[in-house]
């Protein structure tokens, strides 16, 4: 299959309009990550900069890197040292107190990377605060992308490409790599969805419907009618079955 198919495209004004909870559910990361004004702090996997902005703001020196052009672009317009870089290849060496992440990590399939690029680019005894899915993160979801895939014969890699561990998994790739775990858990966290699953499909799995072609609409409906029943209350109001993965870690 084209390699373009596979690829997650995010498009800044749909990500805005139909997953601005993404940012606004951050309180709880925020709070154990507590910038401090001066602190140096990398946000790994920043989007559109809407949280970089905020730590920014405490007084912190923040910068984001991004492995997504269109977000890099749109955080620089509000201002943000933002960057386009690849979360599992970080070009930094001890220059942060803290490195922040939300919502990011589990789209980097490659985790020991990413680790190893956290621990390089801290300063001895430097954080590592993230928020991120967890295991059994929209298991629901996943769950029926998967079987429409196999009733339309598609390819069923393209329906969860994400990295969703328990927090054992989580601790044990952070020791090896030189952190201590401070605290880490899984936190379910139904999501409303204001705009809607099919919105939300369309923002956070393009890929799988595009192998669609002009059938995506149709494929897209079957899988919001699967959904139906368990995400959907009476009054016609959706939500995601989210799981969040929480961990404070230091470089021992």
């Amino acid at each position: 299959m084209n390699d373009m198919i596979r690829q997650q495209a995010w498009q800044p004004k749909d990500y805005a309009e139909n997953a601005r909870f993404v940012s606004d559910l951050a309180g709880a990361v925020l709070e154990w990550l507590a910038p401090k004004p001066g602190e140096h702090i990398l946000d790994l996997g920043c989007g559109d900069g809407a949280l970089t902005l905020k730590l920014s703001e405490i007084g912190a020196h923040v910068v984001g890197v991004d492995a997504s052009a269109n977000f890099v672009e749109t955080a620089k317009g509000q201002g943000v040292d933002a960057r386009l870089m690849n979360g599992e290849a970080l070009e930094f060496a001890q220059e942060f107190d803290a490195v922040f992440s939300n919502a990011a990590l589990h789209w980097m399939t490659n985790p020991s990377a990413v680790v190893d690029g956290v621990s390089r680019a801290l300063k001895p005894g430097g954080r590592f605060v993230a928020e991120f899915g967890g295991f059994g993160n929209v298991a629901a979801i996943a769950t029926a992308l998967r079987a429409v895939a196999q009733m339309r014969g598609g390819d069923e890699t393209l329906v969860a490409p994400w990295f969703f561990p328990s927090p054992e998994e989580y601790s044990a790739l952070l020791g090896a790599h030189g952190f201590v775990v401070d605290r880490i858990g899984l936190y379910p966290r139904p999501t409303p969805l204001k705009t809607g699953m099919g919105p939300w499909l369309k923002t956070f799995r393009t890929p799988f419907f595009e192998q669609y072609g002009g059938e995506a609409d149709a494929v897209l409906n079957d899988v919001v009618e699967l959904l139906k029943p368990a995400l959907c209350d009476a009054q016609g109001n959706w939500m995601a079955d989210y799981v969040r993965l929480r961990v404070e870690a230091h470089l021992g």
